[in-house]
């Protein structure tokens, strides 16, 4: 199976449309919304010299992933459940909105194309709706809305001084102390102004917590904990000095580690992913720099490049659904490799009859009654099957992304 790769804004920046296009093809794509928010933040920002925000939002748009992706729930929303009891995998599963239906014993969640990436069809032919410009605002100050002196005094009532911190090993260490504190109430709270709750998700919190024994809060909101974490240690580190105040968009970039547990990579060309995510990763994750991967994906475009006319219009999928076998080196293979599959050996091609009944399977799952709410809270461990329904160019750049003689990719 492919990575799942987290990106921000500042990779699909620096790529071009032929890189973009593979980087699509070998990773499953995280679409985290906080890349929605920067990306619609650029319509109401001063574009560069030459260029017009809407030319700048459309080139994202145009090498966003649109083949192996999948937009992820927020976290906010993921938080309060947390809160409440619900289930979030912190494993590098993928969690997925969409909606939850069962048919006979076959659970299947069927994820129709999000709001956003509708938006991003009509971008790509520079189409921009004025409501989308309002969105800009009002979602980059949803992200920037949380109560700072609330949050400064609840870190004081823990006992943490942010001027004693020397490094960023110590502000996660600060953090780490915090939200292992036993005073769990006093925590919930902190969760609860973090995500912009009100008193009675701060009741029902408490509630959970007595009913549940009274636990620690990492072991009685996993997730919810972890959200902490990650800001008190960015108000310390901000604090501190040891990350940039100056810079506006540190608010927006942190905001991406949020969604680490959700993937098997992080993919930036940001100095503060660099700096910060290598203390918040599972041992089973890695950070890749952005230009180091942009590089292999350009030489590995230059070697699809040279194959015949007749062996790319048989498409991507044909000659690319791993990276090549024989690649020691390249960065895209080890990350690969780091999945523990072993995708280096040939396999046969699926039998004529086991594909005709897995499609059988796929049309009956793609009807059915809605499933209950405590059938899956976002967690697809217990799902039989995902259906995702895309729009995709059947050509992207210099690739056939499917068969030249196909009438659609889905």
């Amino acid at each position: 199976m492919a990575p799942r790769a987290l990106f921000d804004k500042s990779f699909l920046q620096a790529i071009n449309i032929d890189e973009s296009v593979l980087f699509d093809n070998f990773f499953y794509s995280v679409i985290a919304p906080i890349f929605y928010v920067e990306t619609l933040a650029d319509l109401v920002k001063s574009p560069r010299p030459g260029r017009t925000a809407e030319q700048e939002v459309s080139s994202l748009a145009d090498k966003t992933p649109e083949v192996h992706s999948a937009p992820t729930v927020y976290h906010r929303s993921l938080g309060i459940m947390s809160l409440l009891g619900g289930s979030v995998p912190m494993n590098g599963k993928m969690l997925m909105a969409g909606r939850t239906i069962r048919s006979g014993k076959l659970l299947s969640v069927l994820q129709d194309a999000p709001k956003e990436a509708e938006a991003y069809e009509r971008w790509r032919d520079g189409e921009f709706l004025e409501v989308e410009r309002r969105f800009a605002r009002s979602w980059r100050e949803a992200l920037n809305g949380i109560d700072l002196l609330a949050l400064a005094g609840a870190m004081r009532s823990f006992g943490v001084t942010p001027q004693n911190c020397r490094s960023l090993e110590e502000a996660k260490a600060m953090a780490d102390g915090l939200v292992a504190n036993t005073d769990v109430p006093a925590l919930i709270k902190l969760a609860v102004i973090m995500l912009g709750g009100d008193r009675t998700l701060e009741e029902l919190a408490l509630a959970r917590w007595r009913e549940s024994g009274q636990k620690s809060f990492p072991e009685t909101a996993p997730y919810a904990a972890y959200l902490v974490t990650v800001e008190v240690f960015f108000q310390i580190a901000l604090a501190a000095d040891q990350i940039g105040a100056n810079r506006k968009s540190n608010r927006t970039d942190v905001a991406y580690l949020f969604y680490l547990p959700f993937c098997n990579i992080l993919v930036s060309s940001d100095r503060l992913h660099e700096r910060c995510a290598p203390h918040f990763l599972r041992r089973d994750q890695r950070f890749v720099w952005g230009p180091d991967l942009k590089e292999d994906l350009k030489r590995l475009a230059a070697r699809y490049k040279e194959l015949s006319e007749d062996d790319q219009k048989r498409g991507l999928v044909s000659f690319a659904s791993t990276p090549p076998r024989d690649d020691e080196d390249g960065l895209i293979a080890k990350l690969w490799d780091m999945q523990g599959r072993d995708w280096r050996k040939e396999r046969e091609p699926l039998p004529p009859q086991l594909i005709k009944a897995l499609e059988e399977v796929m049309a009956k799952a793609s009807v059915g009654q809605p499933a209950s709410s405590d059938e899956i809270e976002g967690d697809i461990s217990n799902v039989g099957m995902v259906s995702m329904n895309r729009t995709v160019r059947l050509k992207k750049g210099s690739f056939w992304q499917g068969p030249a003689d196909a009438k659609t990719v889905e």
